[in-house]
C-alpha cells in the first residue's frame, strides 16, 4: 500500500476539513514547536532539558542497523504463491508433506528480497555480480525461507571458504577499491569456482533488472513424505518476463544514468498494476549417491542435467504489493537457509550446512535477538515459545490460557506442549568416519566447459572481453594460472583469454571486474573539472 501524500498528517497541513495528525514525541507527548530548541534568549545557548531535541537526535544517530556483509543492496516486494497441487503429472503429496504445496489454488503470502551480493547499500545496481533471490514463505506452519541467487551454481562446495571468497571479492583492506587480481589471485587457487566464473563473467553476471532473471536455491535440499521418505531437491524460480542481460558496455552507460535502475523499474512495475510472475520448478533425484553421474549431486558448483532430472512446476509467484517502509521491510528483513517446515529437510550439502547457522546467527548480530518479533520476520501462525527476554523484547511468546509462570518444558502446570508429528521422521543412515577430505568426484571443468560450448557466439565473445579486461593487470603468473583453467574447461576457451591477454598486456588500469577504463575516469575527473574561487 503506497502512502498518500495528501491524506490527514501526511504533509502537516490543514487539507479541507480534515485535521492533521499532531506531531508527538516517541513517548507520545505533543510537540508544539519542531522548528526551535530552547535557548537562553533567542541568541543564547542551548540547555539540557531539551528532551524532544535529545530524543529525536539520539534517535537519528542510531537509525542504521549494520549493514549486510554480503547483500546490502536490495529491493523487495510483497505477493502471493499459489500451489498447483502437483509436481509435474503427479501428486506434490508423493513427494513433500508440506502443506503449502498440497492443495491446488492453495495461496501462501510471501516476501521477496532481491540484491547484490558483494558491493555496500548504496552501489549502483548495474556491477558484475550475482544477485540475491530471497522469498520468505509466511505458510500457516510458519515461516518458510528460500534463500538463493540468481545464478543456479556457486564459487565453492564448503562453507568454511565463504570467508576467503568474499574478502577476495571485497575491496581491498588497504586502499579500500575491488581488484580483479585479488579475485583471480583466489580463483587461481579455487578450481571449483569455474563454473561460476564462467557465468558471472558472461552477460548473466549483469541482469537486466530484477523482474527478468532467474531465482535458484543453488544448495540441494530434501522433500520429505508422510511416510519419512526422502528424496534430493532442487528449487528454481523462472520469471514469465523473460530473462533480459546486459553488456558490460550497456551496464556502464546505465549505471551514468541512474544507479538504483533495478529498483526503480521492481517498484514502479507493481505500482502500475504489471505485477512480475515466476513459476516455481523443482529437480528431483533420489537420495543416494548416483554414480553414474559424473559430479556428487549435492555439490553446489554443479546443475543437474534437465534431460536426466526435469523441471517439475509446483507453483506459481505474483509479486503485487510495494512495500510502505524500505527500512522496516526491506532492510529488516532477516532469511535463514535454517527456516524450514514439516516436509522440507536439509541435505548433506556442505554449503548448505555453514549457511544454515550463518544466515540466522549474522540476523541476531545485525537486527538484535528478537528479530523474530519484527512484523516483516514474524510467522503469521501462532508462536509459543519458551524462549524470554533479549534486547528489544516487544513481547512474550505466550499462548492465551497457558500458564504465565512457567518458561519451561516438560511441565504438569498448563503450558505449552510438544506437537503431535504429522508424519514419520526422515532418518537417514551414516556409516562413514569423520574426515576433512574433499567430495571424490569434483570434476571442476566439465560443465563449465560445457557452459562455454552452449553460449552464444555474443555471449562468449562478452565473456572473454570481460576476463581479459580484468585479468590484463594481474601478474603474470595468475594470469598463466587461470589461462591453464580455462583450456581445462575447453582447449579453445582457454586460446582466446590467451590471445586476448596478449593483445591486452598494455593495460594495466585496475578497477572493478569487467572495467577497462578506471584509471582514465580518475584523470578525466581533473582534467575535465572547472575552476572554482574560493569563499
Amino acid at each position: 500500500m503506497a502512502i498518500d501524500p495528501n491524506a490527514a498528517g501526511g504533509n502537516g497541513t490543514d487539507n479541507g476539513n480534515q485535521q492533521p495528525n499532531p506531531l508527538t514525541t516517541r513517548q507520545g507527548h505533543p510537540v508544539y514547536d519542531n522548528q526551535n530548541t530552547r535557548t537562553v534568549g533567542p541568541r543564547g545557548p542551548m540547555t539540557l532539558e531539551n528532551y524532544h531535541l535529545l530524543e529525536k537526535i539520539s534517535h537519528f544517530d542510531r537509525e542504521r542497523i549494520p549493514e549486510r556483509v554480503v547483500h546490502a543492496r536490495g529491493a523487495g516486494a510483497h505477493g502471493y504463491f499459489e500451489a498447483y497441487g502437483t509436481a509435474g503429472s503427479e501428486p506434490v503429496s508423493k513427494y513433500t508433506r508440506a502443506k503449502l504445496f498440497q492443495e491446488k489454488g492453495k495461496r501462501t503470502p510471501v516476501f521477496v528480497r532481491f540484491s547484490t551480493v558483494i558491493h555496500g547499500g548504496h552501489s549502483p545496481e548495474t556491477l558484475r555480480d550475482p544477485r540475491g533471490f530471497a522469498v520468505k514463505f509466511y505458510t500457516e506452519e510458519g515461516n518458510w525461507d528460500l534463500v538463493g541467487n540468481n545464478l543456479k551454481v556457486f564459487f565453492i562446495r564448503d562453507a568454511v571458504k565463504f570467508p576467503d571468497l568474499v574478502h577476495a571479492f571485497k575491496p581491498d583492506p588497504v586502499f579500500n577499491r575491488q581488484d580483479g587480481e585479488r579475485i583471480f589471485d583466489f580463483v587461481s587457487n579455487t578450481p571449483e569456482a569455474m563454473h561460476m566464473v564462467t557465468f558471472l563473467f558472461s552477460p548473466w553476471g549483469i541482469p537486466a533488472n530484477y523482474r527478468q532473471m532467474q531465482g535458484s536455491g543453488v544448495n540441494t535440499y530434501k522433500w520429505v513424505n508422510a511416510d519419512g521418505e526422502g528424496v534430493l531437491v532442487k528449487y528454481h524460480w523462472e520469471p514469465k518476463q523473460g530473462i533480459r542481460n546486459l553488456t558490460q558496455a550497456e551496464a556502464q552507460e546505465i549505471q551514468a544514468l541512474n544507479f538504483n535502475h533495478a529498483t526503480q523499474d521492481l517498484y514502479e512495475a507493481i505500482e502500475r498494476g504489471d505485477f512480475p510472475e515466476w513459476e516455481l520448478c523443482v529437480q528431483i533425484m533420489s537420495d543416494d549417491e548416483h554414480p553414474e553421474l559424473d559430479f556428487d549431486p549435492l555439490d553446489p558448483t554443479k546443475i543437474w542435467p534437465m534431460e536426466q532430472f526435469p523441471f517439475l512446476p509446483v507453483g506459481r509467484m505474483v509479486l503485487d504489493r510495494n512495500p510502505v517502509n524500505y527500512f522496516a521491510e526491506v532492510e529488516q528483513v532477516a532469511f535463514g537457509t535454517g527456516v524450514l517446515v514439516d516436509g522440507l529437510d536439509f541435505s548433506d550439502d556442505k554449503l548448505l550446512q555453514g549457511r544454515t547457522f550463518s544466515y540466522s546467527d549474522t540476523q541476531r548480530y545485525r537486527v538484535g535477538t528478537n528479530y523474530l518479533q519484527l512484523p516483516i520476520n514474524a510467522p503469521k501462525s501462532p508462536v509459543a515459545t519458551n524462549q524470554r527476554d533479549g534486547q528489544m523484547a516487544y513481547h512474550q511468546d505466550i499462548t492465551e490460557g497457558s500458564n504465565p509462570h512457567v518458561n519451561y518444558e516438560p511441565s504438569s502446570q498448563n503450558n505449552v506442549t510438544e506437537a503431535k508429528r504429522t508424519g514419520k521422521d526422515h532418518t537417514p543412515h551414516y556409516n562413514a568416519h569423520l574426515v576433512r577430505q574433499k567430495i571424490p568426484r569434483q570434476n571442476n571443468f566439465g560443465q563449465a566447459g560445457e557452459r562455454w560450448r552452449m553460449f552464444e557466439d555474443w555471449e562468449r565473445d562478452e565473456l572473454i572481453r570481460n576476463l581479459v579486461n580484468t585479468l590484463a593487470p594481474c601478474k603474470e603468473f595468475i594470469q598463466k594460472r587461470m589461462i591453464e583453467l580455462f583450456k581445462q574447461c575447453d582447449p579453445e576457451y582457454g586460446r582466446r583469454v590467451e590471445e586476448g591477454l596478449r593483445q591486452n598486456s598494455g593495460n594495466q588500469q585496475k578497477g572493478p571486474i569487467g572495467t577497462t577504463q578506471s584509471q582514465d575516469a580518475v584523470d578525466q575527473a581533473e582534467q575535465n573539472a572547472h575552476d572554482a574561487k574560493p569563499y
